[in-house]
């Protein structure tokens, strides 16, 4: 009652906002619209993991640049001016950078993915979020090393006046290729690495094998067509030589082929959701 002596009427109460909580009715069940409503975590995640990179160094995000680049001054002389090994009438400098552009944005991703759970075992175990979240935001973020390394290439084109072809319009196409085989491949890793520590041991073998069975090093036409179908089921093969098709318009692009590899990303990712989802509700029981 008011001082007037009117009657006052309680204030309406907001609704209380209700979540449930219900198992999951198939592993192929997936909440697309969840990982939207934590876009916003997975900016934070993706900031975090830069500054992490490059705190307390001398280069800072000069080792996005330095990396590839030294490596590229090593394969060019003893690969290309030592073994002879054809580069496609490419400048080598050009042709192992391009092909170490993709390779090292999808090298460093799969390894950073792999580690991501354990890692992050504390919040894990005391916040509830999509953990999905977690691994994509480690291959998100390697995008941006990518990007100042791409600036590199863009000047030794220019330096050795390679002129850019309409294929480049390819590139981002190969990129978001690369991007799926990166998060396909890191999935099945990070999943296993939160139950078997020892997988973490296994990576740099396994990225080592898988950088010679892709075309970084050398053209992908030196293997004998009759295994090239075999060859292709390795995704990078198509990222890396349409990659260095796109950019310098040398080189071939087999759709074919393309179509091998495009179907072994879908595969590798679809899989690798799968596992990673039926996981997902003992991670935090385990890491």
């Amino acid at each position: 009652m008011s001082d007037s002596g009117a009657v006052l009427s309680p204030a309406p109460i907001a609704p209380v906002p209700v979540a449930e909580i219900a198992p999951r009715r198939s592993w192929l069940e997936f909440d697309w619209g969840e990982i939207w409503r934590y876009r916003e975590l997975l900016y934070f995640l993706v900031w975090r993991d830069l500054k992490v990179r490059y705190k307390q160094t001398v280069v800072g995000v000069g080792w996005a640049i330095l990396q590839p680049f030294m490596t590229m001054v090593v394969f060019t002389l003893f690969f290309g001016k030592l073994a002879k090994i054809p580069s496609n009438g490419i400048p080598y400098p050009i042709f192992y950078y391009a092909g170490l552009l993709p390779w090292m944005y999808f090298s460093n991703a799969v390894t950073s993915t792999t580690s991501v759970m354990v890692q992050n075992q504390r919040v894990i175990t005391k916040v509830y979020f999509p953990r999905l979240i977690l691994p994509l935001a480690s291959v998100v973020s390697g995008l941006v090393d990518f990007a100042i390394s791409f600036i590199v290439l863009i000047g030794m084109l220019v330096y050795y006046r390679v002129e850019p072809r309409v294929g480049l319009l390819l590139v981002p196409a190969l990129l978001l290729l690369a991007v799926a085989t990166a998060l396909g491949t890191g999935l099945w890793l990070s999943a296993l690495n939160a139950v078997y520590r020892d997988v973490r041991y296994v990576i740099p073998f396994l990225m080592q094998f898988w950088m010679f069975a892709s075309p970084v090093v050398y053209p992908s036409n030196l293997v004998p067509a009759r295994w090239r179908w075999l060859y292709d089921l390795n995704p990078m093969s198509g990222v890396i030589d349409g990659f260095r098709w796109g950019i310098t318009g040398h080189g071939e692009v087999n759709g074919f082929y393309l179509l091998i590899s495009c179907a072994a990303v879908l595969v590798l990712l679809l899989g690798g959701l799968v596992y990673f989802h039926r996981m997902e509700d003992i991670f935090a029981d385990v890491v």
